[in-house]
């Protein structure tokens, strides 16, 4: 399992909160501004050549860091476009400037934001439905301000459950992927695979999946949903890799936790 969240005051909370936010709407500002002309963005990639970053990435990560640095400059930051920075206080930002690339580049509006301290707050924004989540240490979950309630799990066990997951850009670990989809599919609902981490574990948050689950996400991809999804009573738990499948996380309600590791987990 992870480990347990860090602690803060209320009033210093609310401020990280603030921070955040004012962070993920100024990237987000960024990416809608290049939005209507995709096709005019610069695009490299990274992983694999499906693995695309574009000039809105890099512009959006720079937003952010110029709210941190003057909002908290004394913190570190860890983010997936930039170089890490050291900091002083012990506070360490984690920062996804644009979850959901190739669905931003395709115009497809499932995408957003995720600006966390790491352990205190997390905030990820929705462009798209102008949704703001967050979360902080305290128990405060919320979207737009309005509270979460806890989470329920379905009635039904697994069975009933609606999975969310995401698949990677090697091709290797899309078969392995694959193999573990063909022994969950017959075992669920059904699953689901919208095309930004930060996303599905907010919206398993506020129920609009039962569980999530994910190999090969990196820590700026989770680290403000995590947050929220504890918020809620949800569990988060490391997967460890195996064979060609990288480490990963599931958000899962208690009930129906154990039975998800064991699926997805290695096989005898």
């Amino acid at each position: 399992m992870s480990t347990p969240p860090a602690t803060a005051s209320s009033a210093d909370l609310d401020t990280l909160l603030e921070v955040a936010e004012e962070a993920a709407r100024a990237a987000a500002a960024e990416l809608t501004s290049r939005a209507g002309d995709l096709s005019a963005l610069r695009v490299l990639t990274k992983s694999t050549d499906t693995d695309p970053v574009s000039e809105a990435d890099v512009a959006a990560e720079e937003a952010v860091r110029a709210v941190l640095a003057r909002r908290v400059p004394d913190d570190g930051i860890v983010g997936e476009e930039g170089d890490d920075v050291l900091g002083t206080t012990g506070r360490r930002w984690i920062v996804d400037p644009l979850d959901g690339t190739v669905n931003y580049l395709y115009g497809i509006p499932q995408w957003c934001v995720s600006v966390a301290c790491e352990g205190l707050v997390g905030v990820v924004y929705d462009p798209s439905r102008d949704e703001l989540w967050a979360g902080a240490a305290d128990g405060r979950a919320t979207v737009d301000g309005r509270q979460l309630p806890p989470f329920v799990a379905p009635a039904g066990g697994l069975g009933h459950a609606l999975i969310a997951t995401g698949f990677g850009y090697d091709a290797e670990v899309r078969v392995a992927q694959a193999e573990i989809l063909s022994r969950l599919l017959p075992q669920v609902r059904d699953i689901r695979r919208a095309g930004a981490a930060a996303l599905d574990m907010c919206w398993t948050a506020a129920g609009r999946a039962d569980a999530y689950f994910e190999f090969g996400v990196k820590a700026w991809d989770t680290a403000a949903g995590e947050v929220i999804a504890r918020s809620v009573g949800l569990e988060v738990a490391t997967l460890h890799g195996h064979g060609a499948l990288p480490d990963g996380k599931m958000i899962a309600p208690p009930e129906l936790l154990q039975e998800l590791l064991v699926i997805v987990g290695p096989q005898e």
